[in-house]
């Protein structure tokens, strides 16, 4: 595979050129932007995925809805429908998407969350807007349409983005120069234990792009049933994902249990097919303290085809996930300092 990528690096060439071609125009006004008329916080990366843009959007959510009014906006990845569309609870991943819906269910009515692939029509489409609202703009850094007032660029520990390449050798969406746009840079799914001269080694590599560097980590809570079957005492997990990066929660259950892993692609729209196929594997591996987990992203999928039925007769748990950053009250001040000044 990395052989292949190497041969297609002529391809990553052309799309690099055609990309930084296109960034350019943008940044010289030669292309129009617009900037929305309220705080608008893009949370985006520069890979194609895996950075941990859901759990910084709950976060960001967390920390602003008890003063301002909420406002999600993202494209919607996933679904089955196209246009503009205001999500409520009674929708399915199928109307919505996956993540647009874990928002919504999340933080019910505190928070409004709408899907638009076209977001510069989807912000028009939310207009006008109340009194101390602020737009949280859902993987937007590539959508250049829209100029937003403060983005958070987020980048993993383990594949930053300044050692990757364009697609389709690399992971990269567009080059690296992308990070100049951002406000701030955060290093996400940090080590638990990471050192300062690891930290150190990071911000060094960071240095050209003169941006605030934070370091954040992933934090799982207590598993937690979504079936009427649970089990006391846990012993074994078969873990079913469809994540672009599975491998931190891999990681975090593997030390605890044991454990195996049915892996579907990102966003993968589960069939009754992959649930016979997940309870057969679950059958073949289990004892009685043998529960079945997944995220609470993927579950929005997944509960689209789990039958009551099903449900009753296997254990299935969520692994709920926050993300936790280092020096949390000055990200926290910046992030509050830029809404209130608006």
């Amino acid at each position: 595979m990395l052989i292949l990528r190497w041969l297609l690096f002529p391809f990553s060439i052309v799309y690099w050129l055609i990309v930084s071609i296109r960034n350019e125009l943008y940044t010289k006004r030669i292309i129009r932007s617009n900037s929305p008329s309220i705080p608008s916080i893009c949370i985006g990366n520069l890979s194609v995925g895996g950075t941990g843009k859901s759990p910084m959007t709950n976060y960001l959510i967390q920390l602003l809805k008890s003063e301002q009014k909420v406002i999600v906006l993202s494209r919607g990845y996933g679904r089955g429908t196209s246009g503009f569309l205001l999500v409520n609870e009674s929708n399915s991943s199928q109307d919505v998407g996956d993540e647009p819906l874990a928002y919504k269910l999340e933080h019910n009515e505190s928070i409004s969350v709408a899907v638009a692939e076209n977001r510069w029509k989807g912000i028009e489409a939310l207009a006008p807007f109340s009194p101390k609202s602020v737009l949280l703009l859902d993987d937007a850094h590539q959508h250049r349409s829209i100029r937003p007032g403060f983005t958070v660029l987020l980048s993993t520990y383990d594949s930053p983005f300044y050692s990757d390449f364009v697609l389709p050798t690399g992971n990269l969406r567009e080059g690296r120069a992308g990070a100049n746009r951002a406000d701030i840079i955060v290093i996400t799914k940090c080590p638990n234990e990471i050192t300062e001269e690891q930290k150190d080694a990071v911000t060094k590599k960071l240095t050209k792009y003169q941006k605030k560097i934070f370091f954040s980590k992933i934090n799982y809570g207590a598993l937690a049933p979504i079936s009427k079957s649970v089990v006391k005492d846990i012993e074994k997990v078969l873990i079913v994902s469809g994540i672009a990066n599975p491998l931190a929660m891999l990681n975090y259950l593997s030390a605890i249990y044991t454990t195996d892993h049915i892996n579907f692609s990102d966003h993968h729209e589960f069939s009754q097919k992959d649930i016979e196929i997940i309870h057969k594997k679950f059958d073949t591996f289990a004892n009685k303290n043998t529960i079945i987990v997944t995220t609470h992203k993927d579950f929005m999928r997944l509960k689209n085809v789990l039958s009551e039925i099903q449900l009753e007769n296997y254990p299935w748990y969520i692994l709920p996930m926050t993300v936790s950053i280092e020096n949390e009250n000055e990200f926290n001040q910046l992030i509050r300092n830029y809404v209130r000044k608006i």
